[in-house]
């Protein structure tokens, strides 16, 4: 089966320009284009592809930032790609924490954005290596300064609320009805918020949640 990409970028050359090459390709098929962040969102909710290629600056408009955490927030198993100008760790950082499964330069090769793709589509992150030496740096200067590593705070606003209800005793069926969702969605949820915290009993969800102060019963 094809992987079906969704193009989101506010400049039509590049969304077809991206769509010919993507096409191309046996394995992979564009299903549509967006212009701007909120239009992707719409759609991506709408189709449900299996990647969502997003441009990281899409003015006017909502851009790609704020349109990556939207779409986690309501279809968490869509993976997002970015595609973007900015080779710099403060972006990094913004994307990872928005819940994006990779980075892209658009200087890159195109054989960098179809490998990208083929990777995320497998289950696995991935970082343009200019990208992923910059996260490794960072992240060995908090450790050195004695800095909070904690990924807790990548999460997003809804994993964290799942969290703590998860951590609370309820079951996913009760979750997912408290917060109007599927069972499903609440399920996907709580696999990223495990991968994310590194956790792999809910014992340990638990203790982490009792060590953050999430289970203050009121």
């Amino acid at each position: 089966m094809s992987i079906r990409v969704l193009i989101a970028d506010d400049h039509a050359i590049v969304r077809s320009g991206l769509s010919m090459l993507l096409n191309a390709q046996k394995d992979m098929e564009v299903i549509d284009t967006a212009a701007e962040g909120r239009e992707a969102v719409d759609k991506a909710l709408e189709l449900r592809p299996d990647i969502v290629l997003m441009d990281l600056s899409m003015p006017p408009g909502e851009n790609g930032l704020s349109a990556t955490a939207r779409l986690k927030e309501g279809a968490p198993d869509i993976d997002i790609l970015i595609l973007t100008m900015h080779d710099d760790e403060e972006y990094l950082f913004r994307v990872l924490q928005a819940g994006a499964s990779g980075y892209v330069l658009k200087s890159a090769p195109d054989m960098d954005l179809l490998t990208a793709i083929r990777t995320v589509h497998q289950g696995a992150a991935y970082l343009h290596p200019s990208a992923a030496k910059s996260l490794i740096q960072e992240f060995l200067q908090r450790v050195q300064k004695g800095e909070d590593v904690d990924s807790y705070h990548i999460l997003t606003e809804r994993e964290q609320e799942i969290l703590a209800l998860i951590a609370k005793g309820y079951s996913n069926k009760e979750i997912a009805e408290q917060l109007i969702v599927s069972v499903k969605t609440v399920e996907t949820h709580k696999t990223k918020i495990m991968e994310k915290l590194h956790l792999k009993t809910r014992p340990e969800l638990v203790r982490y949640a009792l060590k953050k102060g999430l289970l203050d019963f009121e």
